[in-house]
């Protein structure tokens, strides 16, 4: 198995696990541990929330269950489905968009986002990769799995072991060897409004 190391340039010092997360879609189907998906599951269950109210939830499949997993893998647009098939664990993440009272929790997504990095982070540590995908049929996700309406469908993951980019299409493969990049601190961190801090230098 050939697979790319792709560290990231930093313009200043990060964890080596941040440093060297990446989004392949190029995926082994090596299966994984109940144990492992429960550490993953572990880490996304102790991220922060809002009032403690923990609104994310997951849908989870693996290719052992055949069933599960075709039914996850519908859900999943046609282009990402055609490289996510190969991933042994999806998961479809939800959110909870009210609060036990009813009222709207504004939180709801920031605090998904803080459960997925969090198995993120795990997943890296694990050697282990993830690909999250915004390409889904949520009012398809929403009809079979009978989701309620206070349930924001929002993206699919998919989890395992990294393969050699040579088992894609070959205009996947080309993307999967792109160097990673990012934006400059500068474009985002501001002291007044698109005031770049000064703390920050290029």
């Amino acid at each position: 198995m050939s697979t790319i190391e792709k560290p990231a340039k930093t313009q200043y010092p990060i964890h080596e696990i941040l440093r060297d997360r990446w989004s392949p879609r190029a995926f082994s189907t090596e299966s994984l541990s109940t144990e492992t998906i429960g550490s993953l599951l572990e880490a996304a269950r102790w991220a922060p929330s809002s009032n403690n109210l923990q609104p994310w939830r997951f849908i989870i499949a693996t290719r052992d269950d055949t069933e599960a997993y075709e039914k996850l893998l519908s859900v999943i647009n046609e282009f990402n489905r055609d490289w996510a098939k190969s991933a042994p664990l999806l998961l479809l993440a939800v959110a909870k968009q009210t609060k036990d009272n009813g009222k709207t929790n504004k939180s709801a997504l920031h605090d998904l986002g803080l459960a997925v990095a969090q198995l993120t982070t795990q997943a890296t540590a694990m050697d282990l990769y993830l690909h999250q995908m915004g390409g889904i049929l949520p009012d398809k996700a929403r009809e079979i799995y009978s989701i309620p309406d206070d349930y924001l469908v929002h993206t699919a993951i998919a989890v395992g072991y990294a393969d050699d980019p040579e088992t894609l299409p070959d205009k996947l493969a080309e993307r999967e060897r792109q160097e990673r990049s990012r934006q400059p601190l500068s474009e985002f961190v501001f002291r007044e409004w698109q005031t770049p801090a000064p703390q920050i230098e290029d």
